[in-house]
């Protein structure tokens, strides 16, 4: 240690020897755990029922309403329209190619493994959007 003072020329070295406390043994130690919530983010931040509408921060808004804080990540910069294409591109291409794609996404753009779950999730909600948007629209997508 001293060698390695005289290296960064230190002039003035104080040392400490800190020892352990420790409890009396009868005392009682007790533990507590926060929890800390994320944000709520409430359903009026979707102005429109219409997946075309939404913007990007609609579409970040939605993702995480619905727990998917790895797909909001990933899906930064996406709209509304992008998660229609993005949609379709899923339910006409081989699930391992779409797992490939996003995992290599993923560990691009924000440097982690894609949770399967939260693909799952989407996909589950996606098509809760599409059914809605036929039912409203009365269109084929």
């Amino acid at each position: 240690m001293q060698m390695l003072h005289n290296e960064l020329k230190v002039e003035l070295m104080v040392e400490t020897r800190a020892a352990p406390v420790r409890p009396k043994e009868d005392s009682v130690v007790a533990h507590s755990t926060t929890y800390i919530s994320p944000p709520k983010v409430l359903r009026s931040s979707i102005v429109s029922e219409n997946i075309l509408d939404w913007t990007q921060s609609q579409v970040q808004n939605w993702l995480l309403e619905h727990n998917l804080r790895q797909l909001s990540r990933l899906f930064t910069g996406c709209d509304g329209r992008s998660l229609l294409h993005l949609s379709k591109y899923m339910k006409n291409c081989k699930p391992q190619q779409i797992l490939n794609l996003l995992e290599a996404d993923a560990r691009r753009r924000i440097n982690e493994s894609i949770s399967i779950i939260e693909i799952c999730c989407f996909h589950s909600l996606m098509h809760e959007q599409k059914k809605r948007r036929q039912s409203t629209h009365g269109s084929n997508t």
